[in-house]
């Protein structure tokens, strides 16, 4: 029997900006989680070049997802972890913490679905968790754009969001209906051009408050 549904959203977040908030907010509508768990990268693998400090970017998504509409935690387990940060150990280390009878679904967009068949020992993710996936602009979802092994898991774990709730792990579904042409480099590449006209419906007011109050993302690195 299934105790919870705990939704998770990971990433650099260097900026949050409003295609995180969207996704967040269409899986929060599709599965009405009892959480929504945000996972700041520490050193991923494949982003070893953070451009901004946790703790700048653990702030602004407080500010980001402030007055969520379900029960929201900032996990900094991966800003803490030494090393760098694997999403199959992050998976494992949630199993551990909240147990077997806790549905997990973890969120990806299609940039990173495109890539899944590098990840560290991707194929234990489908132990660990339910995986969705959010559209991209400029990112393929048919399956003959998809690594073969990908695609083939995808199709034969394709399940509807009831099914995602209430099973542990091991289920996927693709939300082929949402897209935002938004990405953390182009807000930082805005800002470092002091083009705030461009960052607007991109980040949300409070993060490029603070973006200014605190001058990021102004020089190149």
């Amino acid at each position: 029997m299934i105790e919870r549904c705990v939704l998770l959203l990971g990433g650099s977040f260097d900026p949050v900006h409003c295609g995180h908030t969207a996704i967040a907010r269409y899986f929060c509508a599709l599965l009405h989680p009892d959480e929504l768990r945000l996972i700041p990268a520490g050193q991923p693998w494949q982003k070893p070049d953070l451009t901004t400090p946790a703790s700048h970017r653990i702030a602004m998504l407080k500010l980001a997802f402030a007055d969520w509409s379900v029960p929201l935690v900032v996990d900094d387990q991966e800003v803490a972890r030494r090393g760098a940060s694997y999403a199959v150990d992050t998976l494992r280390a949630l199993r551990h913490e909240l147990g077997q009878r806790v549905a997990l679904v973890m969120l990806i967009g299609a940039d990173q679905l495109h890539n899944l068949h590098t990840w560290r020992d991707w194929r234990l993710l489908f132990e660990l968790a339910n995986i969705c996936v959010a559209a991209r602009p400029g990112f393929d979802l048919d399956s003959s754009h998809i690594h073969h092994d990908i695609a083939n898991e995808f199709t034969r774990r394709d399940a509807t969001p009831s099914q995602l709730c209430s099973t542990p792990y091991g289920l996927t579904y693709i939300a082929r209906d949402l897209a935002m042409p938004v990405s953390s480099t182009l807000v930082r590449n805005a800002c470092i051009a002091e083009a705030s006209a461009a960052l607007e419906g991109q980040v949300p007011p409070p993060v490029l408050d603070y973006i200014q109050q605190h001058h990021l993302y102004q020089t190149t690195h």
